[in-house]
């Protein structure tokens, strides 16, 4: 359970209705493998001891003693495994019988957990043999022989190892009412919660099923198992699917295959759910009232979780190419309809914008006619200013011209060299010295141009900097830092890329399809260093320099938006770049990460205004306040060498 990380499963064995050693056995035998994974949190179906469908047979205390009998064996073979396991069964106490969740913990009953709402409709008659839970807690003898005061109501169980591991149950239709059991026991505190089901198939129930799972789980901010009953009910009137999922935060994690009787089994970030609610301001303090809800303290062996779940390379952006095209559709909206309200507020003649043809300005002039699009205004009200200098290569400026004639915006050329030089004399610089001064002089000097030709077009300069650049601090302050409006500022180097691509994909025009290819294909680089004699070749490539931005967006992601500390930032990151970087590379990457966020915190103290787009950003009137001068050491010596 190292890193906060706990072993799930989600288990459907194959039982026989009534045939309680039978059933018992399947349910060992699926204990047994757990254990062998690894699992530290086992749950089975609802009434799996003895099946679902007895109906009418739930009356017979030949199938309740035997239920309880088998209890106990089960209870025997989970001793010294150090899992959390939960079967199904039903339960005589208080002179009626329950549905019941039975949670064992190193061969002991920790708990019996009764069903809170019993469906009593359509396929259902649950009704007709359970008592519903009343919200009464009591403690009862059960007929086995060292089983005397077991608890019988709602319950919390917070590990002693991990406090943020703090696990609810609840039984199959207690999620599906208005008022969810879950949600008592989230607002008590529990991280994870865990419903025993007996959920029969029907068509679409699957869908809407995953979503529900998915659906509560974002909303209380918390993982969830469902495990629910599968082949070996009867088929009387129903079919039940053994349909387990398990969710952590609204994303589904792992689910079973229909008719498969599985084992599911996944890790949960328990620390990442604690982040997330102690973020919320509106999420639900200590002092909320839950009700009876009783609370008990475990102990479990905190050993290393060997990690199983699926951890994208790049986090940014999904998977499926048909939700990464919705989303892409989606940014590119978002920027312009932002843009657009800043055009309009401000009377803006024009939007004014420099052109590397690189792929960050390009995006950017994407967003310019998307937002002249929306005011039903020329493209030739946006004026593009290509710049060249000591570093700009005959691809770039080209590609730069051809993309402005192919989105039919106006093009400024205003070469720099002369002035740069100037100011070069001006303070003394020697030009043939390539330090910082000479690629700054640059940077800044395409400002001021740029600021000036707004004035001139009474128009707004739009930034091209990226989220990436901004949270490595890569870029030149007061030159372009520095913009009216930063249409980029929330979006991550990765997924600037698949907007470029996805814009290429569906624009419909050849000759805009080309060049935005070509971009695509050409190395980022700031083009401040002097191209080689042919003026072909960029001698300056930024990755070279600041590692690869597909590591520092994952860095970024789960540093900033999780607060993953720094091994474990480095443990996942090792994890999901597997065969691709070696950890060495990995680490020092990451080094470099830290020691460039803290240290240029001061350059995103004062940014221009720009939309929020996703779940990251670093505007200091969003979602990151920081110090300029806070010390990164702490952050260092946790990934030192």
């Amino acid at each position: 359970m190292k890193d906060g990380f706990i072993k799930t499963a989600a288990c459907t064995p194959h039982i026989r209705v009534a045939d309680v050693d039978y059933n018992v056995s399947q349910i060992v035998a699926q204990i047994k493998e757990c254990s062998q994974k690894g699992v530290k949190l086992a749950v089975f179906p609802e009434l799996c001891i003895t099946g679902y469908t007895c109906q009418d047979l739930f009356f017979q205390d030949a199938l309740l003693d035997k239920a309880m009998r088998g209890l106990g064996e089960i209870k025997k073979a989970s001793k010294a495994l150090g899992m959390m396991i939960a079967v199904g069964l039903p339960v005589r106490a208080k002179g009626k019988l329950y549905n019941c969740a039975a949670v064992l913990l190193d061969g002991r009953i920790a708990a019996l957990v009764p069903k809170t709402h019993l469906p009593n409709y359509g396929e259902f008659y649950e009704a007709r043999h359970f008592a519903p839970y009343n919200g009464e807690n009591e403690w009862i003898d059960l007929p086995l022989a060292d089983e005397s005061d077991v608890f019988i109501g709602q319950m919390v169980f917070q590990c002693r190892q991990i406090p943020k591991l703090k696990i609810g149950f609840e039984i199959c239709e207690d999620l599906w009412v208005a008022d969810p059991v879950s949600n008592y026991l989230a607002k008590a505190g529990a991280t994870v919660i865990c419903n025993l089901s007996a959920s029969n198939e029907t068509i679409g129930k699957e869908k809407y099923r995953r979503q529900l799972v998915a659906n509560q789980s974002a909303r209380l901010a918390a993982g969830y198992v469902y495990a629910s009953a599968g082949d070996g009910e009867s088929t009387q009137d129903m079919v039940f699917s053994g349909h387990n999922i398990i969710a952590e935060n609204g994303n589904i994690l792992c689910e079973s295959r229909l008719f498969e009787n599985e084992i599911t089994v996944s890790e949960i970030d328990v620390n990442r759910l604690s982040f997330e609610r102690g973020r919320l301001s509106t999420y639900g303090a200590d002092s909320v009232d839950v009700g009876n809800i009783c609370f008990s303290v475990f102990d479990m062996d905190a050993a290393d979780c060997r990690l199983t779940r699926s951890i994208s390379k790049t986090p940014f952006i999904p998977q499926d190419r048909t939700e990464r095209d919705e989303r892409c559709r989606l940014i590119l909206q978002m920027q312009s309809h932002g843009l657009k309200k800043r055009l309009e507020h401000t009377n803006a003649g024009a939007a004014v914008i420099g052109i590397s043809g690189g792929l960050d300005s390009t995006l950017a002039l994407l967003v310019c006619v998307g937002a002249m699009d929306l005011l039903k205004r020329p493209h030739t009200d946006i004026t593009a200013v290509t710049m060249p200098c000591f570093g700009t290569t005959k691809r770039t400026h080209s590609n730069a011209q051809q993309l402005c004639a192919a989105l039919g915006v106006k093009l400024r050329e205003v070469n720099i060299a002369d002035s740069v030089l100037q100011h070069f004399a001006d303070i003394g610089h020697d030009p043939q010295n390539f330090n910082v001064v000479y690629e700054n002089g640059q940077a800044r000097e395409r400002t001021k141009v740029l600021m000036d030709i707004a004035n001139q077009e009474n128009g707004l300069v739009i930034g091209t900097g990226d989220l990436s650049e901004l949270a490595l601090g890569w870029a030149t302050y007061n030159g372009d830092h520095m913009s009216m409006y930063g249409v980029n500022s929330s979006v991550p180097k990765t997924l600037v890329r698949h907007l470029v691509k996805y814009y290429a994909d569906t624009c419909g025009y050849p000759q805009l399809k080309n060049v935005l290819e070509d971009i695509l294909n050409t190395p980022v680089s700031p083009e401040l260093l002097p191209t080689d004699e042919s003026g072909t070749q960029i001698t300056q490539k930024t990755e070279d320099l600041v590692g690869p931005y597909e590591l520092h967006d994952f860095f970024l992601y789960y540093a900033i938006r999780w607060g993953y500390p720094p091994a474990k930032v480095l443990r996942i990151a090792e994890y999901a770049f597997d065969g691709a970087y070696d950890n060495a590379e990995i680490k020092k990457w990451l080094r470099v990460f830290y020691r460039r966020f803290f240290s240029q915190q001061f350059k995103r103290s004062c940014l221009p205004d720009g939309a929020k787009i996703g779940s990251v950003t670093l505007s200091p009137r969003g979602d990151w306040r920081m110090p300029s001068d806070a010390v990164a050491k702490l952050w260092l010596e946790e990934v030192s060498d």
